[in-house]
């Protein structure tokens, strides 16, 4: 599975979320979308240390926030901080043993040059 994230239109976060739910009733298991309004909000929001963070959790595996500071060389303060958002916008998971995952094979980012109407 591998998460899409994209800068869609008003309203098409919503429907791709309704068509997740479908498929995932269906016993399918979709990929994961994540829809911004701008380029600009997806770049605030998945900023090259996130982006860094997700390969990294990747690479090593899941692990405490305190390990992955440790691979990333970054300090811990800031990589609690940009997991925690990571999580509330469903890039990373935790454990109830408090680990986080990437349970993602890929992430692809889509940016149209210009909207088509």
């Amino acid at each position: 599975m591998k998460a899409i994230i994209e800068v869609a239109r008003r309203g098409s976060a919503v429907r791709s979320a309704r068509a997740q739910l479908a498929a995932s009733r269906l016993g399918s298991h979709p990929d994961f979308r994540l829809s911004f309004e701008s380029a600009r909000t997806l770049f605030s929001e998945l900023t090259p240390a996130r982006v860094d963070l997700l390969a990294t959790l990747r690479r090593v595996g899941p692990c405490s926030v305190y390990a992955l500071a440790k691979a990333a060389e970054r300090n811990y303060s800031n990589v609690h901080s940009d997991i925690n958002r990571l999580e509330e916008l469903g890039l990373v998971e935790r454990t109830e043993d408090n680990q986080v995952s990437v349970p993602y094979e890929s992430v692809e980012i889509l940016v149209p040059l210009a909207q088509v109407a």
